[in-house]
């Protein structure tokens, strides 16, 4: 029996069967729609909302290389007030000229240097100032800054300045590299985001890469209750190939759920005790914590603190905030201290925007341009403040100042300098199509070797393309004549056709229709293809609707 699906128009007939009209009814993008393959999304098991997620390239890419550098990525969501989170003591006059009912007073300054301070509640971030673990990018943003919460948070994610893209850096990155991640998994999730389901960073051009959960409390729950999904009594039509594959990309989240588990189990519940147990960041901090410490293997993990759209009122509400956020970011390098993971672990924040230089008449800031990044982490070598903080007599005809430092060749720097991604593939999963690579900050690290990462090579040009009809098609040009095989596999890497085996000539344009050269039924969902020739391999993933 087919399953009814009561968010879409599709039943089983009388006597048993899918109905054909689900044909109509589930064209391709509204299939990737629902399974949060486009547009963002997920998937909702036990009120826990999981993205639908499967194995990828990033986690395999990084234990190949040297390096078992960590990245923390703490989204500020809401719209951080950087000036009243890194205060311009330089040109205070200004500064509190702007704010003259919610600026900082110098009696509540944590002196950085003479130039710049933080907040009081900030107090917790002054030792690990004092001990070199912290260094601030000035005027993080970009030209035509969007004020708009969701366009703002997914360019941040997508680095995209010209057109809408629901495709993130790291997820362009991973695809890239490793299109081949449902049948050739990572022991452990490349990225894990809790608190920031949709979040484009991790979305690749047909799937996310990130395991990703509200609740970790909900997370073990499920691992204790081993809850997997049936995929026997499943029939052959359109409708029940859409709830296979949510299943088996289900199952594979709680594979790596189990993995998860594990590994904070091995770390032990009392490991390090100074987390404060009411605070939901610090939660995030602590669990993270003991994934790395129970040898996760986890590359990057985004958490969230959220409440920083500021309107009114904002004195205390952002002063609690950065109290949460400084308490949780000293306790957790008090804890990597400890273990000795401190100077294998980069943390870095970043928020859709900033807030505008002038308050508001509620005691508040609205949104705004650029805004400080903040690091932490012994790998940074010492404390400081890298770029030019924006000119406060320089403001946008909105009262906005002027960004100084592009927020891509952040990403850039992080990505070549202490992930060790080659730059050439830094420069494509972050779109740069301005004339060459993001230049690196000076941030303290660099990246002692080269990552190896392999790659498919430059030899031959292969892009799968979709039509209107839900076909879809394989573009293959080789420069060389050379013998082509070109092999399709399932989710679970079966082989289930050879789409074309024979000569392919120099500079010919071979187009395989894949519907059309399987020679047998396809089921709707994610594929991938190999394609083998005289000097070498390449494959890509793709999506057959």
């Amino acid at each position: 029996m087919c399953e009814t699906n009561h968010n879409q128009n599709i039943k089983p007939n009388k006597d048993g069967n899918c109905n054909t009209e689900d044909h109509k009814t589930w064209n391709r993008r509204s299939f990737l729609q629902a399974l949060g393959l486009v547009g963002g999304g997920s998937i909702m098991l036990g009120n826990t909302p999981l993205s639908v997620s499967a194995p990828s390239s990033l986690s395999t890419a990084l234990t190949q290389a040297e390096s078992d550098n960590i990245l923390i990525i703490v989204r500020l969501q809401g719209g951080n007030d950087g000036f009243n989170t890194i205060i311009p003591v330089y040109d205070y006059d200004i500064y509190a000229n702007a704010r003259p009912l919610i600026k900082i007073p110098p009696s509540e300054f944590i002196t950085l240097d003479d130039d710049f301070a933080m907040p009081k509640p900030m107090n917790k971030l002054e030792s690990v100032w004092g001990d070199g673990q912290m260094k601030v990018v000035h005027g993080v943003g970009y030209d035509d800054s969007s004020l708009s919460h969701f366009k703002g948070s997914d360019i941040y994610s997508n680095t995209n300045l010209r057109e809408d893209d629901r495709t993130g850096f790291m997820g362009r990155y991973f695809g890239e590299i490793f299109p081949d991640y449902f049948f050739n998994p990572p022991v452990s999730p490349p990225s894990i985001q809790i608190g920031s389901i949709g979040n484009l960073i991790f979305k690749g051009p047909e799937s996310d890469y990130s395991f990703a959960v509200s609740s970790p409390e909900r997370l073990l729950q499920i691992i204790e209750n081993e809850t997997f999904y049936d995929l026997n009594g499943l029939n052959d039509c359109t409708y029940d190939d859409k709830v296979r594959f949510l299943r088996e990309a289900t199952n594979t989240t709680f594979n790596y759920a189990e993995v998860i588990t594990e590994a904070y189990d091995r770390s032990g519940p009392n490991d390090f005790a100074g987390y404060l147990e009411d605070d939901g960041f610090a939660r995030q901090l602590s669990i993270i914590s003991r994934l790395i410490k129970g040898g996760l293997g986890t590359k990057v993990y985004l958490v969230t603190l959220g409440g920083f759209d500021t309107h009114n009122n904002q004195t205390l509400r952002h002063q609690q905030l950065l109290n949460s956020f400084s308490e949780g970011i000293n306790t957790f390098y008090q804890d990597l201290t400890a273990a000795g993971w401190d100077d294998k672990v980069l943390t870095m924040t970043m928020s859709e925007f900033g807030r505008r230089f002038k308050e508001n008449g509620s005691l508040g800031t609205d949104h705004g341009t650029a805004a400080p990044t903040l690091f932490f982490g012994s790998a940074l070598n010492g404390n400081g403040f890298v770029g030019e903080h924006p000119d406060l007599n320089n403001l946008t005809r909105g009262g906005n100042v002027f960004n100084t430092t592009d927020f891509r060749k952040v990403y850039a720097t992080v990505m070549k300098d202490w992930l060790c991604i080659d730059e050439g593939l830094v420069g494509r999963a972050l779109l740069d199509t301005d004339g060459g690579p993001f230049e690196s900050l000076d941030l303290g690290f660099n990246c002692s070797g080269t990552s190896s990462i392999p790659t498919d090579g430059e030899s031959l040009t292969h892009i799968p393309t979709y039509d209107d009809d839900s076909q879809t098609f394989i573009n293959i040009v080789s420069p060389l004549t050379t013998h082509i095989e070109v092999s399709l596999y399932n989710i679970i890497g079966q082989k289930v056709a050879i789409l074309f085996n024979e000569m392919l000539m120099e500079r010919r344009n071979l187009v395989i229709n894949v519907k059309e050269l399987a020679n047998t039924r396809l089921s709707t969902g994610p594929y991938v293809y190999r394609i083998q020739t005289n000097t070498g391999e390449f494959s890509r993933s793709i999506v057959i609707s």
